[in-house]
């Protein structure tokens, strides 16, 4: 085996027994191969290796601010969509990152900027951002893409997804799968309501990435709604405008030379 020239490698775990014991094994591994394994997180480091499922795999990009070094995953959890590698294959990966037999996908994230009526904050999402009533309340929301008004969305809220996150909750509203080659976002309405008192579409929007998304809500019995960034709840009153827009930052994921997306589509929904 090729040594790691004592190039440091971080790894994050969650608190699964079976993640922290597959963890101390694969430290164990990667520094008889020649690699440094610190014990707190090393924003120098050359890779990120996350043991766990796919929320353990968001919130370590969250946590980390979205760090410019790759990240692989090995899976402990359930689903593992975004995990690259099993536990029972950690000396084969190291085998083959020794090697540099891997590539880098780039995952474009999307961009919310929530303006208050006192200060704007932005948030940024892997997966998508959702934008939900608070307490379970329908939500009345004045949609528009660039400079074109589309609807006044009635329901229980609305997604914006990037193409990394069309097989995350998206998927469950029965929005798109989106090849992860392709540059777009994905707006998906949550639980609309579509009567003659409301009119909303039922089905999911293809947009371009250089769209900007504008929505402006409509209160009647609150005044505050639920931002959720991968499944992080944002709670801010008074908002008067958020703009969603596809970031310039990008996510950096290790992908085995035999990863295949649509293998491990079918791997993993059919």
């Amino acid at each position: 085996m090729l040594k790691g020239e004592n190039r440091i490698i971080n790894i994050v775990s969650n608190d699964r027994p079976i993640s922290k014991e597959t963890s101390r094994v694969l430290k164990q591994k990667l520094e008889k191969a020649g690699y440094y394994v610190p014990n707190e997180f090393d924003s120098n480091g050359d890779l990120i290796i996350c043991v766990g499922g796919d929320g353990s795999f968001l919130r370590t990009l969250h946590d980390n601010n979205f760090p410019s070094m790759p990240i692989v995953g090995i899976n402990t959890g359930h689903l593992g969509f975004f995990q690259e590698v099993s536990p029972y294959q950690l000396d084969e990966f190291i085998f083959l990152y020794s090697k540099g037999e891997y590539t880098i996908q780039e995952f474009k994230l999307v961009e919310a900027l929530v303006c208050t009526k006192s200060h704007c904050i932005e948030l940024l999402g892997v997966n998508e951002i959702c934008i939900k009533g608070d307490k379970s309340r329908t939500i009345h929301l004045n949609l528009s893409l660039d400079n074109s008004f589309i609807e006044k969305f009635s329901g229980d809220g609305v997604l914006v997804a990037t193409p990394a996150g069309s097989t995350a909750y998206n998927y469950s509203l029965r929005g798109s799968i989106v090849d992860p080659r392709l540059s777009l976002m994905q707006i998906t309405p949550i639980a609309p309501i579509t009567t003659t008192a409301y009119r909303s579409f039922t089905s999911s929007i293809i947009v371009p990435e250089t769209s900007t998304i504008k929505v402006y809500p409509e209160y009647r019995f609150e005044n505050s709604i639920l931002i959720v960034t991968d499944g992080e709840e944002h709670k801010y009153d008074e908002i008067e405008e958020i703009q969603l827009r596809m970031s310039s930052l990008k996510a950096q994921v290790l992908r085995l030379k035999n990863y295949d997306f649509w293998n491990k589509v079918k791997e993993k929904f059919l």
